[in-house]
């Protein structure tokens, strides 16, 4: 089993530009800056185990807590298929904190995530990888992901979606929220018609983060490690909010209506301190 998560070879696929004997060395360069060394060994210390396990094990060495708000909802799920619907403020650590906290009561539970997420091998059993944005190069990847999403709904399986399909940016109005929740997640919502579980992640990534993504995604996304570990040591907040029926759902009947419902219930979590 490969023990990092990214390599070299693996960045210069995603950045095509740099994969040359300049950008190798470029990026050897960044993998230190950027803390991605630091992530691979971080990787590397727990790869072998899975699911609840695995992101348990990955939170207690970063020394990261939770605070749960209205956790009582967690701890009577649903029985069979539901759904959980959250901001992404953070990136990959949205995902991990999630599953720890839902798959350590339904080891079963999965989250559709950006397609780069799937380079964490080891919660392949708890991710579904899609591009939100219907990348050509990664259509197929989507198609996939969205039938075993269907499928994991309908064999009695709880599933998690970010709307948002990337992580929240920087707004003109220097604001840093969530971007526009993706039509085809809430679709797919729509007709999975099951309980609903909004979660309110407080809090945001670093202003230096965010302005790499003015300049380039990929280098945004470099980040995300070092992003990471600036949580180390922290509390991370979050707020758990009430059952959506499918029944109250049904009363949003476009798209658009529903969309909005759903954020604005994930919202207005965030007026919890």
């Amino acid at each position: 089993m490969k023990r990092s998560i990214l390599d070299i070879s693996d960045l210069q696929d995603i950045i095509p530009q740099l994969n040359n004997e300049w950008g190798a060395k470029l990026l050897k360069q960044l993998i230190k800056i950027c803390r991605v060394d630091d992530i691979n060994a971080l990787y590397g210390r727990h790869c072998d185990l899975r699911g609840a396990d695995f992101v348990n094990a990955i939170i207690d060495d970063l020394d990261i807590t939770c605070r749960i708000d209205n956790e009582e909802v967690l701890d009577h799920l649903p029985e069979g298929s539901f759904v959980t619907i959250s901001n992404h403020p953070f990136g990959a650590l949205d995902g991990v904190i999630i599953i720890k906290q839902i798959a350590s009561r339904r080891p079963d539970y999965k989250v559709m995530v950006n397609w780069i997420l799937s380079y964490i091998k080891a919660m392949s059993d708890n991710f579904i990888a899609v591009d939100p944005y219907s990348n050509p190069d990664h259509r197929i990847v989507s198609l996939n992901g969205i039938r075993e999403a269907l499928m994991q709904v309908k064999n009695g399986h709880p599933l998690g979606f970010f709307p948002a399909g990337a992580v929240s940016r920087l707004k003109w109005s220097l604001k840093i929220e969530d971007r526009e929740w993706q039509p085809n997640i809430i679709r797919l919502i729509q007709q999975i018609k099951k309980p609903v579980i909004p979660v309110y992640f407080h809090g945001h990534n670093s202003l230096l983060y965010n302005l790499l993504g003015l300049i380039s995604w990929q280098l945004r996304a470099m980040r995300l490690p070092a992003e990471v570990f600036k949580k180390e040591h922290k509390t991370i907040h979050l707020t758990v909010g009430n059952i959506i029926s499918p029944e109250t759902q049904a009363q949003y009947r476009t798209t658009e209506e529903l969309g909005a419902f759903l954020r604005q219930e994930t919202d207005k979590l965030r007026k919890v301190k």
